[in-house]
């Protein structure tokens, strides 16, 4: 297989969708290592197998009739396997193999039939000090956008998945990309004052446009570049309550065709009203309550 990703929203060829089967039992308050789980466990709300394979379904389903090719992990038995995005990522013709958390490091086995496709010579294996997940980075054509965590707390939040080791190792490896760090709010136990991975704050989409929500950034100056990279009139901004929601967390199968969730109505109807995007809306509300949505449903392997 030969890799492609160098942005967001390029023509979509082929992408590793999570795995919605076998989750498990739900997890205690303490076995969470996300502010939405917790906040769903704490709640009683936290969703049933049943409802996170019928979302999971009706994904696939607007990815196949888009001539999508499909991979899927091996299923793990009693094991949440969501989230593809964190487990590797792709940027260029590289995949860069994450050193997630160490309560999901038995998921990267699952993909190892989908990593033996890729030559052994464009496969990124980090150091076991440097920590990334998918969810943090952002490839936008020149730009590569890394969500992190600069806090001497690093060590003691959960939510925190991206070090400073990490970020440097990839400029190493991609010298030509303008690489921009930036310092997300964290807190592993209420949703609102705190962001897991950058993708649920920030994320490009179209052609020159992106989904940003300005209070999920440390320094103020951080969320103002972006929108200087952009332009202010190509930013939708997001409130509060639609970043909990995920608002940000969309996934595009192209420039012209976003996955949205359909409960975000005031986006949708700006991103096909405003932008001429055709939005595939599908029911995700369930498995928002697991700290992710579409984007970090995905591992997105090629694009044109």
């Amino acid at each position: 297989m030969k890799l492609n990703i160098k942005n967001e929203t390029g023509r979509l060829k082929s992408v590793v969708l999570g795995q919605p089967n076998s989750i498990g039992a739900i997890p205690t308050l303490e076995e969470s290592y996300d502010a939405k789980s917790y906040n769903s466990i704490q709640k009683n709300i936290y969703p049933a197998e049943v409802d996170i394979v019928s979302e999971m379904t009706a994904f696939e389903a607007v990815l196949l009739k888009h001539d999508v090719k499909v991979y899927r992990p091996e299923v793990i038995e009693d094991y949440n396997q969501v989230f593809a995005r964190d487990v590797a990522f792709v940027i260029d013709d590289k995949m860069i193999i994450s050193n997630i958390i160490e309560d999901r490091a038995d998921e990267q086995e699952a993909y190892r039939k989908i990593f033996e496709k890729v030559a052994w010579r464009n496969i990124i294996n980090l150091p076991e000090t440097a920590h990334i997940e998918g969810g943090d980075v952002i490839v936008w054509d020149d730009f590569v956008f890394i969500g992190t965590c600069y806090s001497q707390d690093y060590r003691s939040f959960k939510t925190a998945r991206t070090n400073e080791y990490a970020i440097e190792i990839l400029k190493e490896y991609f010298p030509k990309k303008r690489i921009l760090d930036f310092e997300l709010k964290k807190n592993d136990t209420e949703p609102y004052k705190g962001i897991l991975h950058l993708d649920c704050t920030f994320n490009p989409i179209g052609k020159d446009k992106c989904i940003i929500y300005k209070d999920g950034f440390v320094d103020e100056s951080d969320y103002q570049l972006i929108v200087d990279i952009f332009g202010e009139e190509n930013c939708f901004h997001v409130d509060e309550q639609e970043m909990f929601e995920m608002f940000p967390n969309v996934f595009s199968i192209s420039p012209e065709v976003v996955v949205s969730d359909k409960a975000f109505t005031r986006m949708n109807n700006h991103l096909r009203d405003v932008w001429g995007i055709t939005v595939e809306e599908i029911p995700y509300r369930e498995i928002s309550k697991m700290g992710g949505l579409l984007r970090c449903s995905t591992m997105p392997l090629v694009r044109e």
